[in-house]
This record gives C-alpha cells, sequence and structure tokens, in this order.
C-alpha cells in the first residue's frame, strides 16, 4: 500500500506505526501497563483497518440524548431510518446508511454493524418501477451484507427509501454514515457502544444542542482527550432555529472558545437546523469533501498514534492519568480512548537521555567492590607469600627448612598458584574472609550512587527501571566477586632469576663454612691423638680453616640479609602488579553484573525516545 505523508517532510503512517510499535516493546514493565496495552492496541487496530476498504469513509454522527443527532441522520441519508425522539434515549445499536457500499461488508464487520442500509444516489426513483439494486435494502443481523436487498436477489420485498437530495451523483459515493447511541444515555450498554466505535470510526462528527454545548461530560470525556484528532472531527450546533441569529452567534462564538480551550482549534464549526434546514448544505459539502478525499482513514490512525505516544510520555514523565468520566456513567464504565490523556500542546515533552557514560561511574564502584571482595587481603597476602617463598629459596641452608613448616599465605586462602591458573580447570571458592556488614553496606551505598549518577535527568519511571537494572544481579554479585579473585593471575609463573643466583651462593658459602668446620675438626682429631701436625696455610694471621668457617656463616647470613630486603622489595612489587591485576577483575564483574544492565536500561530509554518522538511527531504534533 502507497505510504499517506501529510506533507512533504513528514514521517510516514508506516513510520510512526512502527516507532509507536518500538515504543511500546521498550515501555513493557518499565511504564504503565495501560499504556502500553493502549500502544499496542493502536498498532493492531491500524493494521486491521489497512486492510480493509480505503475507498469507503465512516462517519458517525455522536451526541447527547436530544441533541437531534437521529433527526440529521435521517435528513442527511433521506430516509426516516432512524427513531427521533427527545426525552430519552431512542438509539439503542448504531445502524449504517451506506451510499455505494459495494466492498463495505469486511469494513463493517468489523466495525459490528448489523443493521445497514444502501441509499440510492439523489434523483433515483424510488417507486415500483425502481430497478433493482437501486435505494435502500434495509439489512438487518449479523449475517447482513451490505448491497444485497431483502427478500432477494432482485430487491422484492425492500423498502426503498430515496437519497439525499442536493448531493450530486456520486458525491457521498463511499460514505458510511453511523447513527450512534447517546453518549450520556442512562444505559450502560450505550454508552459503551458509543465509546467502542469512537475508537474505531474515520471521522466523528460531534452532534450539539444549544442547552448542552458547554457540558463537561462531552467536554472532558471526549473532545479533550481528542484534540489530536481534530483533523478528522466535526462539530454541529444543532437546532439554531430555536435561537435568534443574534444568539445563535454568540452561541457559535462561545462554542469556537471551548474547542479551542479543549485543543481542537481549527475543527470545522457548522451551525444547523434539522427541522429547518439550515446550514445543511455546508454540512454536507464538508463530508462530500472529506469522503472523497480517501484519507480520513488515514489521519484517524495518525491521530490514534499520536495519542497513543502522547499517552506513553504521560507515562514515561510519571504523570497522572487524567480521567473524565461523563456525567451519570456507572462506576464501571469504560473510559473513551484518549481518556486521561491531554494531547497536543497540553502534552508532556519527552526528556531526552543524559549523556551519561558509565567508564566514569566504574571508579567508586570498583573500590567499594574491591573491598567487599577481600581484595586488600589477598595484596597483603601476595606480599606475605612472595616474601615467604624468597626465604625458602634464598634463606640459609640451616634454617630455611624451618620455612617449609610454615603455611603458605595464598594457599591458605585457597588462591590457587599463577601455573595451575592458566591451566583452565574450574574455579573453586576461596578462603577469604566473608564480606562484613560494614562492607557490604559500602558496596550497597556505592552500587546505589553509581545509579543514581546514571538516571540523573531521567523520568521517574526510567529512573527506577535504572536502579533496578542495577540490583538487578544482586544475588550473582558477592559469588562473581568471588570467582573474579580466585580465577585472577596473581603474579608471574617464573620465580625470579635472582633466587636461584642466592640460593646458590648460599650453597656455596655453606660448602665453604663446611669444609672449614670440617678442616677445624680434623685438626682437632690430630692434636687429639698427638699426631704430627700438617702444614696449615693462613690468611695474613688468620688459618684458612677458620676463615673458612667464619666467612661462610657471616657471608651466608649477609646473603640472607640482603634476599630478604629483595624479597620485601619483590613483594610490593608483586602487591601493586596483583592490586591491578584484582581491580581490572573486579571492575569486569562490576561491568557484568551493574554497569551494563544500567547501560542497557539507558539505551532502552534512548530508544524509547527516538521511537516515541517518531509515532508523536509525524504530524507535527
Amino acid at each position: 500500500m502507497k505510504l499517506l505523508k501529510r506533507r512533504r517532510n513528514a514521517v510516514s503512517l508506516d513510520s510512526r506505526l512502527e516507532g509507536l510499535a518500538e515504543a511500546a516493546d521498550l515501555a513493557d514493565g518499565r511504564l504503565d501497563a495501560d499504556a502500553v496495552a493502549g500502544a499496542r492496541s493502536v498498532v493492531s487496530r491500524a493494521g486491521v483497518r489497512r486492510s480493509l476498504s480505503i475507498d469507503h469513509t465512516a462517519v458517525a454522527l455522536a451526541g447527547a440524548t436530544g441533541s437531534g443527532k437521529s433527526s440529521l441522520f435521517n435528513l442527511l441519508s433521506g430516509t426516516g431510518l432512524a427513531t427521533v425522539g427527545v426525552t430519552r434515549p431512542t438509539t439503542s445499536t448504531a445502524q449504517a446508511a451506506l451510499w455505494r457500499g459495494a466492498g463495505s461488508g469486511p469494513l463493517l464487520d468489523w466495525l459490528d454493524i448489523p443493521r445497514r442500509h444502501e441509499v440510492s444516489p439523489a434523483g433515483a426513483s424510488s417507486g415500483p418501477e425502481a430497478p433493482a439494486g437501486r435505494g435502500v435494502a434495509v439489512a438487518s443481523g449479523p449475517g447482513a451484507r451490505t448491497g444485497e436487498a431483502v427478500g432477494g436477489p432482485e430487491g422484492r420485498g425492500a423498502v426503498v427509501v430515496p437519497g439525499l437530495d442536493g448531493w450530486a451523483e456520486g458525491d457521498a459515493a463511499g460514505l458510511i454514515l453511523l447513527d450512534l447511541p447517546d453518549h450520556d444515555s442512562i444505559e450502560s450498554a450505550h454508552r459503551l457502544e458509543v465509546d467502542r466505535l469512537v475508537e474505531l470510526v474515520d471521522l466523528l462528527v460531534w452532534v450539539l444542542d444549544p442547552q448542552k454545548y458547554a457540558d463537561a461530560a462531552v467536554h472532558e470525556r471526549y473532545l479533550r482527550p481528542l484534540a489530536r484528532h481534530r483533523d478528522v472531527m466535526v462539530v454541529v450546533l444543532n437546532q439554531v432555529d430555536r435561537l435568534t441569529p443574534a444568539a445563535a452567534e454568540r452561541c457559535l462564538k462561545d462554542l469556537r472558545r471551548l474547542l479551542d480551550e479543549d485543543g481542537l482549534a481549527g475543527v470545522p464549526l457548522v451551525g444547523v437546523s434539522a427541522r429547518t434546514g439550515a446550514g445543511l448544505p455546508e454540512l454536507g459539502s464538508l463530508l462530500a469533501s472529506r469522503v472523497a478525499d480517501r484519507r480520513s482513514w488515514a489521519a484517524r490512525l495518525a491521530a490514534d498514534v499520536g495519542t497513543a505516544a502522547d499517552a506513553l510520555v504521560r507515562a514515561s514523565a510519571g504523570a497522572g492519568a487524567r480521567t473524565g468520566g461523563s456525567a451519570g456513567s456507572s462506576p464501571g464504565a469504560a473510559a473513551p480512548p484518549g481518556a486521561g490523556v491531554r494531547s497536543g500542546s497540553d502534552a508532556v515533552a519527552t526528556v531526552a537521555a543524559p549523556e551519561v557514560s558509565v567508564d566514569g561511574l566504574a571508579g567508586p564502584l570498583t573500590d567499594a567492590l574491591s573491598e567487599a571482595a577481600g581484595v586488600p587481603t589477598v595484596v597483603e597476602a601476595v606480599a606475605k607469600a612472595h616474601r615467604h617463598r624468597s626465604v625458602a629459596a634464598t634463606g640459609w641452608p640451616l634454617t630455611r627448612w624451618i620455612r617449609r613448616f610454615r603455611p603458605d599465605p595464598l594457599r591458605r586462602l585457597r588462591l590457587s598458584t599463577p601455573g595451575a591458573r592458566s591451566s583452565g580447570g574450574p574455579v573453586g571458592r576461596t578462603s577469604i574472609p566473608v564480606t562484613t556488614v560494614v562492607q557490604r553496606s559500602r558496596m550497597d551505598t556505592a552500587i546505589r550512587e553509581a545509579a543514581g549518577a546514571a538516571s540523573t535527568g531521567l523520568p521517574a519511571p526510567w529512573a527506577a527501571a535504572v536502579r533496578q537494572a542495577a540490583r538487578s544481579h544482586g544475588d550473582e554479585l558477592e559469588d562473581g566477586l568471588d570467582r573474579a579473585v580466585a580465577a585472577t593471575s596473581l603474579g608471574p609463573v617464573r620465580r625470579p632469576v635472582w633466587w636461584r643466583v642466592a640460593g646458590l651462593a648460599q650453597w656455596a658459602v655453606f660448602a665453604a663454612m663446611l669444609a672449614g668446620a670440617l678442616w677445624l675438626i680434623g685438626l682437632l682429631g690430630m692434636d687429639y691423638l698427638r699426631l704430627p701436625q700438617p702444614y696449615l696455610p693462613t690468611v695474613g694471621e688468620l688459618p684458612w680453616p677458620t676463615l673458612l668457617l667464619t666467612g661462610g656463616i657471616l657471608l651466608g647470613l649477609l646473603i640472607a640479609l640482603l634476599s630478604r630486603v629483595a624479597a620485601w622489595l619483590g613483594g610490593r612489587r608483586r602487591a601493586r602488579g596483583a592490586a591491578r591485576a584484582l581491580r581490572a577483575s573486579i571492575g569486569q564483574v562490576a561491568r557484568e553484573l551493574v554497569l551494563d544492565p544500567v547501560a542497557g536500561e539507558l539505551s532502552r530509554y534512548r530508544r524509547f525516545t527516538e521511537a516515541v518522538t517518531v509515532a508523536r511527531n509525524g504530524d507535527g504534533g
């Protein structure tokens, strides 16, 4: 189907419907369920209406009891089909008068109009000599077919009524004129029928009378909520013959003022008299031009899209629904289309999504999560473990074995070694102390602050959605932090080279010390056995055995001391590296479980504002 555009650069109806459907999907679970359901209903209804006849225009005459709409229906159709009454509702179900209604059957079935009347064009004969198919074939019942004469295909037994005089041949072709029940009827079923058809018809003609034209029931319940439908609305002030010309002029001016206040500036306003026929040519010409234009159906759908988009925007802004019930309506009566939504210039404007980078929120959040995950404890254990292993590798051989009886700080926390961590096996739980109440409180505060910063400037429902998204993985957070710590590589796999050098040096000086000790022991043994003393080399005054023994001891202690200093410095360096690695792992958890959901909600809101803007502003609304 060819896309309908209101003006050269306007958004197409298809694009607006797509925008509304997308906005409804994005708003699902975030905004008021009624607003979302209303938007989806409009999309579904538009799909059905566009599949039906666009050569026919459904025009509804709506009004209050005694407004004279049934009299207008009879006068426009040139029939006496509608029962006329003044003091009580006389129209219980809607009925249709059709001009060239061939092909309109599916549309009338969708509108659920069982009573259908085919009106002959002006000048057609209506007597017994009238050709078959001319005049009015009155067909009633759910199985009635438009254009089929009652009593047989040739029209025998049909009630034939002349058409509307004054309309040229073909001027009203495609018109489906509906006479609706009274919107203020004492029967709730009548009001529900009006509300149902007001949602569906292509063009609305509101028939008011001088006594009740300012009634809040019609203005607050129908006219004001339907402000976006001003292009598919006509207002008729009937019974002007009961007023003097001056009084009728004042009445029309006051009604125009009320319509302007309702957001219906520019809506055609016609004063008519069903008794004298005054104003009927102007009304008939107006309806004929709308029918001939064949655009009312699309304009109606565009207005529905705008109204539904306005409802989403109002729900997004957190504005309460503005309901307006008709006078005398039952408490359970359904609200009419658009009830509770002020459209047009009175609608709430969309709020642009704030330009917030979640990267800027990661710092404080990562700090709090790192503390809750026990990162300071792990970093301290990394430094201690490095010193512990360094002493075990470079300490004095006579004392280093004592280190074997001390537990490794990292293994005590059940943190695997770097080599085991690279094997790709499953990561188990650590023995890091559980999160304290203070740490959990800081973590919760950091999450709230990050969500609050991200949602600054957002409407209340979307800000609540952002806060909910930030906490959506709260149950997984502690386990995720523990796994991140357990899976983080806390240092290089290879041992430092200087450990080997220092270790070899220790064994070398230990060997020298042992050699000196054995040498001295041998000398003592020979002296004890009164054996001749061998030649004893010296360094200055100091014998070599004594030099080897004392030098080995002192040099071993010196190497151990220097190794401890180097181990302390290396432990600090490895602790800093482990802190960076752990912070990166914790930051990844913070992004996956907190910031990514927040970013997803912000992106969702941006796409919602773009989609709803397309849906709203296709007609400049």
